[in-house]
């Protein structure tokens, strides 16, 4: 009897401590800014590929899946999006970029991106190898090849 006592308060301490968590408002945003500029995409593809994979991180057309809604897991999707959006937002291409189009084509090639924790719940996002390599081509197209 103890044991279950001492299991019922564990459970109900936890189930409090995830309701409370619902108050913190880091996460809870989930307007996507303006689009202020695109890239000139070397094709159609590249755009299409571009977007199917790495749209929600790189964009301000962010899909915001259910699971963003609810803490802790609303804390990891919002703070992946503002580093995907730091590093390369084709919705804002009016900012400087440097090479981050370059770096996204080597973590394309590198297997880095879309990360591995993105895919689960975004079957659509996975690239074949082929689809892979076409994007990664249409990338080193769009923004260079970093040697010129």
């Amino acid at each position: 009897m103890i044991k279950n006592n001492k299991l019922y308060a564990a459970l109900g301490v936890a189930v409090v401590f995830l309701l409370l968590i619902q108050l913190v408002p880091f996460g809870k945003d989930h307007t996507n800014p303006e689009i202020t500029g695109e890239p000139k995409w070397d094709s159609p593809r590249t755009r299409e590929l571009f977007f199917r994979s790495c749209r929600d991180c790189h964009s301000n057309e962010t899909r915001w899946p259910a699971y963003s809604k609810i803490a802790p897991a609303s804390w990891l999707v919002q703070a992946d999006v503002n580093e995907g959006r730091a590093e390369l937002n084709v919705s804002d291409w009016n900012r400087t970029t440097g090479n981050a189009g370059l770096k996204a084509a080597k973590e394309v090639k590198d297997g880095e991106m879309p990360p591995w924790f993105y895919l689960p719940a975004h079957p659509d996002a996975r690239l074949t190898d082929a689809e892979k390599e076409e994007l990664v081509k249409g990338l080193t197209a769009t923004f260079g090849d970093g040697k010129g």
